[in-house]
């Protein structure tokens, strides 16, 4: 196998000579025809006249050889050009030195002439007339491989001889199983050869470096697919291009810091990977996966990695060579799997994947039987870099099929989602509104209660004992007027616990001071109004309201009732810093007193009655603490109530 392509053959396969009788060639015309469909494979071949005349130079078709293989006795003969050393001695290296007789060639207006070697190696010194023009790598020294591309060579004006024939020398070393030889030889102006020599590196060196870095980038790109997603199939294409990267990138590397045959191995190696894995991936793509099938392309892959091995490791070309019969035959097995999902599923990437399987089958035979084993009249140059390049776009265009198909799932999910969510968000919004209707309902049904339960409790209870006074036979005024007082002081509260109060406790006292005032007044007694800053506190319910109320009430009803008392001092504060905060309300008359037990019954041991005890059980359902006690001498003497109520702030 070649330096420039190992991956198929222990020869060069960029050489663009092409020997008459392979031309004439039922077979090799056909592969010559797909040639022209793939890159890179068009204007090597020029056609000649018949005494070997070109349009751009002179072709030499022969040359006298000395040739010294190594193990053998050195032979002169006369070749015929392309001259492959390893279909001669395969298997060995040597030396070989050949003659040639350039006939004379006029060159337009005394410029400068040139030779065009489509390919020689391995290592390489051009002389003419005696004096050497050119060298390509130190001869023997195997670091250099020049047989990887085309190479011309530039004649000075001074050694070149329009008007007679000179002479050629072109010496060479060369490695077994490494495509050296002579290739076919243009001679002429060297404007025209030049322009055919970039024409030729362009098609063979920047092909093959497209086709690397393209490989490189889509195994990259599918190996991070493969890391993320666990595909079977991104990761086998990740393996195959990476190993294809090898093999493209040694047809234009002539300097590989890896020993020959080392590197031969594993650039074979590297070729039946890529071979075997993209059969597999094709069976990836198809989702057809037969035991039987997956078993034997790994058998074939593994096969043929060890004749690869084998074969450079004991000179023995032929095991190479049967290796790639075996991945040949492992690919066309493949195809029928291919044929099947185009024609009968009618999948339109099997329709891709067969044109392209197609291609790479014909390709690789071309190689196999033309390139490798020289038969119909040879050919210098693979195809299967070109026809295996159309993988590298099919994965392209199943990333770009995948992609789309997912953005379009997500898509219609994101759609679904949203439909779906709109629908519950709707549910839920004619659930709130029945339960908002419901809490409404039920809080106006709660204050109805309240409200009969108030008046049930206050104004009812006033009345029905007015009623009992009015029903004696010679009821007192006085008792009247003051029944009919607490039944609208009563009824009155009931009203202002209706009014929204914005959490004020403020606004609440000073209502049942409003209320109070003209009773007060008529009483003679002065009220002194000491209410403090008080902040906003938690809500607090109008029942909470209302029950204030009535503690308060019926302090002062007390006052005006009972203690005589000429003066009332009301108190307010707030105390933020006790724990909890609290409102504290001190009511203080400077009345008669009312000395209180803790047993329920004054001084003379008559007991109370039923308005202190209203008060304390008012206090409790609202979380106050209620003290009732003497007040002051400094005071004036009376009673004082006590009333703290835990309020947090808002």
């Amino acid at each position: 196998m070649c330096t420039t392509n190992r991956k198929l053959c222990s020869k060069p396969a960029t050489w663009a000579g092409f020997p008459e009788a392979g031309r004439r060639a039922g077979l090799h015309r056909l592969l010559l025809i797909l040639a022209l469909l793939l890159p890179c494979a068009t204007g090597h071949a020029r056609p000649a006249d018949a005494a070997g005349s070109l349009p751009d130079g002179m072709d030499v078709r022969f040359a006298e050889a000395t040739l010294e293989p190594d193990g053998l006795p050195p032979e002169v003969r006369q070749v015929q050009l392309p001259f492959r050393w390893d279909h001669a001695f395969p298997g060995r290296g040597g030396k070989a030195s050949y003659r040639i007789e350039l006939p004379a060639v006029a060159v337009p207006e005394g410029g400068p002439a040139a030779l065009l070697f489509s390919g020689v190696g391995n290592q390489v010194a051009v002389s003419l007339d005696g004096a050497l023009i050119a060298s390509f790598g130190s001869l023997g020294n195997p670091a250099y491989d020049a047989a990887k591309g085309s190479q011309l060579v530039s004649v000075a004006a001074a050694l070149h001889r329009s008007s007679q024939p000179q002479q050629l020398v072109i010496r060479t070393t060369l490695q077994r199983q490494r495509g050296g030889g002579l290739a076919s030889i243009r001679y002429g102006a060297e404007a025209p050869l030049a322009s055919l020599y970039r024409t030729q590196q362009n098609w063979r060196n920047n092909s093959a470096i497209v086709y690397a870095v393209s490989l490189l980038l889509m195994g990259g790109l599918a190996g991070g697919l493969w890391l993320r997603q666990r595909d079977a199939l991104y990761g086998c294409f990740a393996l195959a291009a990476l190993s294809g990267v090898t093999r493209n990138l040694d047809r234009v590397w002539p300097e590989v810091p890896v020993p020959w045959p080392l590197w031969g191995a594993l650039v074979a190696v590297c070729y039946a990977c890529h071979i075997g894995l993209i059969a597999r991936f094709v069976l990836l793509v198809l989702d057809r996966n037969p035991p039987w099938l997956v078993r034997s392309i790994y058998g074939a892959l593994a096969l043929s990695v060890t004749l690869a091995c084998a074969s450079f490791a004991l000179a023995r070309p032929t095991l190479w060579t049967a290796g790639l019969v075996v991945l040949q035959l492992t690919s066309i097995v493949c195809l029928p799997y291919v044929i099947h999902g185009a024609f009968v599923a009618r999948r339109r990437i099997a329709a891709v994947l067969m044109a392209a399987g197609t291609l790479a089958i014909l390709a690789g035979a071309h190689d196999l039987l033309l390139v490798r084993m020289g038969l119909f009249g040879g050919a210098y140059y693979t195809l299967t870099p070109h026809a295996m390049f159309f993988f590298v776009m099919i994965l392209a265009g199943l990333v770009v099929e995948r992609y789309s198909r997912t953005v379009a799932d997500y898509g219609a999910l994101n759609a679904n989602l949203a439909a779906r969510v709109a629908e519950r968000e709707e549910q839920l919004r004619g659930a709130f509104e029945s339960l908002r209707l419901q809490q409404q309902e039920q809080a106006v049904l709660l204050e109805r209660q309240r409200i009969m339960r108030e008046i049930h409790d206050g104004v009812g209870s006033q009345l029905v004992g007015l009623l009992n006074v009015v029903t004696q036979p010679s009821p007192d005024r006085g008792v009247v007027e003051e029944h009919v007082k607490l039944a609208l002081d009563e009824m009155r509260m009931a009203v202002d616990s209706l009014q929204p109060t914005q959490d004020d406790l403020s606004t609440v006292l000073a209502t049942l001071r409003y209320r109070l005032q003209p009773r007060l007044d008529a009483a003679g007694i002065e009220l002194v109004w000491d209410v403090g800053l008080i902040p906003a506190v938690a809500p607090f319910a109008a029942q909470a309201a209302l029950q204030l109320q009535r503690i308060l009430l019926e302090a002062f009803t007390n006052v005006l009732k009972h203690a005589a008392a000429t003066r009332i001092v009301m108190q307010v504060s707030w105390h933020g810093d006790e724990s909890p905060p609290l409102v504290r309300i001190v009511l203080t008359d400077n009345g008669r007193g009312l000395p209180v037990t803790s047993g329920g019954a004054d001084a003379a041991g008559r007991p109370m009655g039923h308005g202190i005890a209203n008060m304390r059980s008012r206090a409790q359902a609202i979380g106050a603490r209620l003290e009732i006690e003497p007040a002051d001498a400094e005071a004036g003497g009376g009673t004082r109530v006590r009333l703290e109520w835990p309020c947090a702030l808002t």
